[in-house]
């Protein structure tokens, strides 16, 4: 898959605007009040060999229904902790994914080093 532009990491990184989220059983799964149930999957994955031009215009209108999702950030998560390896997900796509999750591994190393940069050794 080819690099998404700045402009689109750009987009990703605006707060959406949230509906209202109601109170949900928590025996019933996150991906039920998704409202890209209601859409055509091909607006949140690629067909083969997509052009760029219509791929970043099908990205846009797939990031613009995650945006109005009352379950966007379950999504997000969920396609992270998998990893998801194609289509948007959570107002994402794959390549801002894995900016997301390397970030999130840098973050993660620069804590561990700090936690063992302060431990006190223990006295004999």
């Amino acid at each position: 898959m080819l690099q998404p532009s700045h402009s689109s990491l750009q987009v990703a990184a605006v707060p959406p605007q949230r509906v209202p989220v109601r109170e949900r059983d928590q025996d019933t799964p996150w991906h039920t009040e998704a409202v890209c149930r209601r859409d055509e999957a091909g607006l949140f994955f690629a067909p083969s060999k997509e052009p760029t031009a219509a791929r970043l215009s099908r990205e846009e209108a797939a990031k613009r229904v995650c945006a109005q999702c009352p379950v966007m950030v379950e999504c997000r998560e969920h396609a992270l902790l998998q990893p998801e390896p194609y289509g948007v997900w959570g107002g994402l796509t794959a390549a801002e994914r894995r900016v997301v999750l390397a970030r999130r591994r840098r973050r993660d190393l620069e804590l561990k080093k700090a936690a063992q940069a302060t431990r006190v050794p223990a006295a004999s």
